[in-house]
C-alpha cells in the first residue's frame, strides 16, 4: 500500500499580526507554515517513531517560546506531523480496504494505482478533522473521507488526459492513462466516482440515515454542472477556483459535519471556513505552478502557462500574485469561522489552513 511520509514539514514561522491576535482565542495552536507531504512504503511508515518527528516548539526561536509560556505556562502544543501521519495512514489502510484488487483485474489495478500513489491527503482530513470537531467519531467520517478522495483521484484521472491537459506526470509518477491506456483510465476514473456514493450508502456505520442522505447530497451537488465539473469546463478565473478546487474541499469538511452530527449552524459555519481555504488552495496552486519545479511539485510544472489557461499570474504577475496571496484575507477569515468551537478540537482545522497558505507543493 501507498503510504505518507511527513519527512520535515514544518518551514520558519513567519504570520502575520492580524493571524497571531486571532489564534489567541486558540491556545493549543501555533499556527506555523507547513511543508507537504512526500510518498514512501507503508514498511518505512511502520518505522516511524512519532516521538522522534520534529515538533512544532523545535523549529520556534528561544525568544518565541520564552514569550508563548509567559503568556500562558501551561499551554500545550498541537503536534501537527503526528496528527496528519496518522491521519493520512488511517485514510490509507481504509482505502486500500475499500478499493481491493478484484475482478475485473485490469479496472481495479488502474483505480488502485492511482488512488493510492500517495498525495497530501489534504482532503479526507478535512473530512475527519470536521467531523471530530463537532462530537463525532472518526468510524462515523472514514466512508465519507475516502468517498473525497476517490472523487479527487477521479479528477485527476480526467484532467490527465490527452483530451484535457495531456499530461504525463502526477505525484511523481506516469498518469494513468500512461500505464493502463486512455480508455482504461477514463473507465478507472468512472469506476472511482461511482464507488464513491456506493462506499458512503453502503460502509457507513453509526450514523442516522437522514445524515447519510444529505452527505450524498451534498457531494453530488459539489461534484456536478453546478461544481467540480463546471470549473473544469468554464474559463473564468474566479468561477474555476471556486467551484473546482473550492468545492471539494468545501464537500470534504461539510460532510464529516453532517455525519458527525453537527448543527445546522455549526455546519455552515464549516462550509464558510472550506470556501475561504479552498479559494486559497487554488491561489498558492497557480503561484506554485510557475514557481516549482515538475520533481517539487510531484506533476508537470508550468502545464498551466501552455495551455493558456486564466490563473492568477497570467492576469497579475507572479510578484503581484504572492501579494494578492499574502493580503487575501481568507486565512484570517477562516479562522475566524472556527472561534466559538472547542480550541482543541479546531486546532487541526486551523493548522491545516495554514498549510493550504504555506505550502510549498
Amino acid at each position: 500500500m501507498a503510504s505518507l511520509n511527513l519527512g520535515y514539514w514544518v518551514q520558519s514561522y513567519s504570520m502575520s499580526n492580524q493571524v497571531s491576535s486571532i489564534s489567541k482565542s486558540f491556545p493549543l495552536l501555533r499556527s506555523l507554515p507547513f511543508n507537504p507531504l512526500t510518498t514512501q512504503s507503508s514498511s518505512t511508515l511502520k518505522k516511524v517513531n512519532f516521538t522522534s518527528l520534529p515538533s512544532i516548539t523545535s523549529v520556534l526561536t528561544k525568544e518565541d517560546i520564552v514569550k508563548e509560556e509567559e503568556q500562558d505556562p501551561q499551554k500545550s502544543s498541537f503536534d501537527f506531523n503526528s496528527y496528519m501521519l496518522q491521519k493520512a495512514s488511517a485514510v490509507n489502510q481504509a482505502l486500500e480496504s475499500a478499493v481491493s484488487l478484484r475482478d475485473p483485474v485490469k479496472i481495479h489495478e488502474a483505480m488502485r494505482y492511482s488512488l493510492l500513489a500517495g498525495g497530501k491527503r489534504v482532503r479526507p482530513v478535512l473530512c475527519l478533522a470536521a467531523c471530530a470537531l463537532v462530537g463525532g467519531r472518526e468510524s462515523m467520517a472514514m466512508p465519507a473521507a475516502c468517498a473525497v478522495e476517490m472523487i479527487h483521484t477521479m479528477s485527476l484521472i480526467h484532467d490527465d488526459l490527452p483530451c484535457m491537459d495531456n499530461d504525463d506526470l502526477r505525484r511523481g509518477k506516469p498518469t494513468n492513462h500512461k500505464v493502463f491506456g486512455e480508455d482504461i483510465a477514463v473507465l478507472a476514473g468512472d469506476a472511482l466516482l461511482a464507488f464513491a456514493f456506493e462506499h458512503i450508502a453502503v460502509s457507513t456505520v453509526g450514523v442516522p440515515p437522514s445524515r447519510i442522505v444529505r452527505a450524498v447530497g451534498e457531494l453530488a451537488k459539489a461534484i456536478g454542472g453546478e461544481g467540480l465539473v463546471a470549473g473544469q469546463v468554464v474559463d473564468i478565473i474566479k468561477f474555476i477556483h471556486v467551484h473546482k478546487t473550492a468545492a471539494l474541499l468545501e464537500a470534504a469538511v461539510v460532510l464529516g459535519a453532517i455525519v458527525g452530527g453537527g448543527c445546522d449552524e455549526e455546519v455552515e459555519k464549516l462550509r464558510k471556513f472550506a470556501r475561504c481555504i479552498g479559494l486559497l488552495f487554488q491561489v498558492v496552486d497557480d503561484i506554485l505552478d510557475v514557481t516549482k519545479s515538475s520533481k517539487e511539485l510531484g506533476k508537470t510544472a508550468g502545464k498551466d502557462l501552455v495551455a493558456d489557461k486564466v490563473t492568477y499570474p497570467k492576469l497579475m504577475g507572479i510578484q503581484k500574485s504572492k501579494e494578492f496571496a499574502e493580503k487575501l484575507k481568507m486565512l484570517t477569515d477562516a479562522i475566524e469561522l472556527l472561534q466559538g468551537f472547542d480550541p482543541a478540537k479546531a486546532a487541526p482545522l486551523i493548522a491545516l489552513a495554514n498549510y493550504i497558505a504555506y505550502r510549498q507543493n
